[in-house]
């Protein structure tokens, strides 16, 4: 049960809902997601932020459609009624596809989520063949077929699942070297479907892989470009919060479930995209 709304805040504490520093959450099931808060960053460097992580809950992208929005569904209701955030970003195309209808049901907070960047990539797109890399999850979902249908008809979309790019991009942000078999894994799993030779636009339709794009572009070679919704969500974020007063009474804080070391192993990270404070939730 949310708490009632308090005209005094003290720093630290969980600010009522509309006030200046009333935090905007991001939620997403690793630190794929910081790749959204980078793009926020740049257009509203003075919002007060909360980076929630599920590492308990990684990988979502082999679980179940009914594991994921149950686990979804539970974290951010305990993390809206704690922190009293204006505005929910779920920055995983994996939670986003499967249970981003039913939070907007329950949570009584305008919540963006993230899709696969179809739309933008079918109009990149020189030959018309479209790569999309993903979770299992995502690329299985009915959501995905109807953005096909309804941007890329008359394009041709490979899709290909790449689970193990996630612990990659993990590895990256702990500062090791990301495993060039997963790299090399994800675009032949691409390459080598009917008409893979000819893809010159990849979808990265899971928020942790724009963490390696570098690594990525070597391995497909020149002429291909690389789309994700990263813009287009801090966009919508800007949008839905235009005219709001912000303002910090604490830095910003990143959320753990999971390993009680996973702070100490992410603080470089979590620096550098501003998260000064970490906790396990």
């Amino acid at each position: 049960m949310e708490k009632p709304p308090s005209d005094k805040h003290q720093p630290g504490e969980p600010d009522p809902a509309g006030a200046p520093a009333a935090p905007i959450l991001l939620f997403d099931s690793g630190v794929g997601g910081l790749t959204v808060l980078a793009a926020l960053r740049r257009l509203l460097p003075q919002a007060p932020v909360i980076y929630a992580a599920d590492l308990a809950g990684l990988p979502y992208g082999e679980k179940s459609e009914a594991e994921i929005a149950a686990r979804v569904a539970g974290l951010l209701g305990r993390l809206a009624e704690r922190y009293r955030p204006r505005l929910i970003c779920i920055a995983c195309n994996t939670a986003s596809t499967i249970a981003l209808g039913m939070v907007r049901d329950v949570l009584h907070v305008p919540i963006v989520g993230t899709v696969p960047a179809i739309k933008p990539a079918a109009a990149m797109t020189r030959t018309g063949t479209i790569g999309l890399l993903g979770t299992a999850a995502t690329i299985r979902q009915a959501y995905v077929d109807r953005l096909e249908a309804q941007f890329a008809a008359g394009k041709r979309l490979l899709r290909h699942a790449a689970p193990d790019l996630v612990a990659a991009a993990e590895a990256r942000l702990r500062g090791e070297v990301p495993s060039p078999a997963a790299i090399r894994a994800a675009v032949a799993g691409l390459r080598a479907q009917p008409g893979g030779e000819a893809i010159d636009t990849v979808v990265l339709a899971c928020t942790h892989f724009p963490l390696l794009t570098a690594e990525l572009a070597r391995e497909f070679g020149p002429g291909v470009r690389f789309v994700d919704g990263a813009e287009g969500i801090a966009r919508r974020i800007v949008a839905l919060t235009a005219g709001q007063p912000f303002a910090r009474a604490a830095p910003d804080l990143a959320l753990f479930t999971g390993p009680q070391d996973a702070c100490a192993a992410l603080r470089p990270a979590l620096a550098d995209h501003g998260l000064d404070r970490c906790e396990r939730l």
